[in-house]
């Protein structure tokens, strides 16, 4: 799996129907209309998440790996 920042991964998670509910310091907290899960997403800069983390967070939201790197 290749890597994203946190900031590049929020941009996906919004165009997938999350929306952002709450700033908590570093971290983003998204929610989906439906849904109890919430994404913590850390915005650490243009620092990349760590794969288990992405992979993580992918499989929370309903996200495949195609989802995350098309075009």
């Amino acid at each position: 799996m290749k890597q994203l920042s946190g900031k590049a991964f929020a941009r996906i998670v919004e165009r997938h129907g999350w929306a952002l509910l709450r700033v908590h310091g570093s971290h983003h907290i998204y929610g989906k209309p439906g849904s109890i899960v919430r994404l913590s997403i850390p915005m650490h800069g243009s620092q990349p998440l760590k794969r288990g983390l992405l992979a993580h967070l992918a499989k929370l939201a309903g996200l495949k790996e195609s989802d995350l790197f098309a075009g």
